[in-house]
């Protein structure tokens, strides 16, 4: 497995390994396998939101550092490409300078955060953060004139990326420039992942865990505990970043709803924990089922309730309105099953 020669790090256990490969196969397929603009959609956003998830995990899972400020870097990058493709029109040109800043300033705003927020106890940082990710949303959505405020910003993008660029047909498939816009955010997520899944396993990972597990013992022996954690999270930003980025290319919207809102981040929040912090493969896990939750859950719920229209209470249970209801249920169940998450429940399910 291509992921075990670049990091060393198994999934250890055969049902993981199957959950990975079907995940993988999936997407690198969906253009093929599922019909429709939904599945594809569906299949891009679960690329985009495995590698925020992941990067997200590189803080919480492996440094132990409590952020809500992980939107922010994420609508960063969104942002990046936004504007650079209103005013530097629909090229490629565009897509980088815009990429290239957004990452930029996610890792100087992530710097500048770090170097002031870290010394102090876990909490207090965590509040830090929720406050300059709150005054950054508030401030996107008050300088209309930049960010289109609420209303956020519509571009365009290079034509070949978009549907207007018919290429032929491949397998019964008509191929145009949405799918190749899709493989430029598979195979870019693909890449960002492993080179996450390779770090994180490489002595500067293995560091950071040390510091995670007792801080005050890894600056005894001679670790600069606050220099790791920056560094850690100065990288996790910039990936967030380029995801946005990707976000931004796919959708070619950006509004302070699609990449800011708080509701954004407690969905990564339970994507990392539903899936097992520490150990990026739950990233991928977490986010998969999570995506897939949120988008087909809803029609789910709808037929069920058709089928049960017979039986007393069941079909205004199943009712489609109340799909929220029963997506926090499901979740709260997986959390109370799954303490260590699904990766490593998995795990400890080989180990034993």
């Amino acid at each position: 497995m291509i992921v075990t020669l670049l990091s060393g790090d198994k999934p250890r256990s055969l049902i993981l390994t199957v959950l990975l490969l079907v995940i993988l196969i999936c997407l690198a397929g969906a253009p093929f396998i599922f019909d429709g603009v939904r599945p594809l959609d569906t299949a891009a956003r679960i690329c985009i939101f495995i590698l925020l998830a992941a990067s997200y995990d590189l803080l919480l899972g492996y440094g132990g550092i409590v952020s809500f400020a992980h939107t922010m870097f994420f609508g960063l990058g969104a942002y990046g490409v936004a504007l650079a493709s209103t005013h530097m029109g629909r090229g490629f040109d565009a897509l980088l300078v815009g990429t290239v800043s957004g990452a930029m300033a996610a890792v100087a705003l992530a710097l500048v955060i770090g170097l002031f927020s870290l010394r102090v106890r876990a909490i207090f940082f965590a509040m830090i953060t929720l406050a300059v990710a709150s005054a950054v949303a508030v401030l996107v959505s008050q300088f209309s004139a930049i960010t289109g405020g609420e209303d956020g910003l519509t571009y365009k993008i290079p034509r070949v990326l978009t549907s207007a660029n018919r290429m032929g047909e491949f397998l019964g498939t008509k191929i145009s420039g949405k799918i190749l816009n899709y493989y430029l955010v598979f195979f870019a997520s693909l890449a960002l992942f492993l080179l996450l899944l390779r770090m994180v396993n490489s002595p500067f990972g293995r560091v950071l865990q040390a510091i995670r597990e007792n801080d005050f013992r890894a600056e005894a022996i001679g670790y600069r505990v606050v220099w790791y954690r920056t560094v850690a999270t100065c990288l996790s930003a910039a990936t967030a970043a380029l995801a946005g980025s990707l976000f931004a290319i796919w959708l070619r919207y950006v509004g302070p709803d699609t990449t800011l809102s708080f509701e954004i981040m407690l969905d990564i929040l339970l994507m990392v924990v539903i899936g097992g912090m520490g150990t990026m493969y739950g990233a991928a896990i977490g986010a998969t089922l999570f995506i897939l939750a949120q988008t087909y859950l809803q029609n789910l719920m709808g037929s069920a309730s058709e089928a049960t229209a017979g039986l007393p209470l069941i079909p205004d249970l199943l009712d489609p309105d109340r799909w929220l209801m029963w997506l926090g249920i499901l979740f709260i169940l997986s959390v109370y099953f799954f303490p260590t998450g699904i990766v490593g429940r998995l795990r400890e399910g080989r180990s034993s």
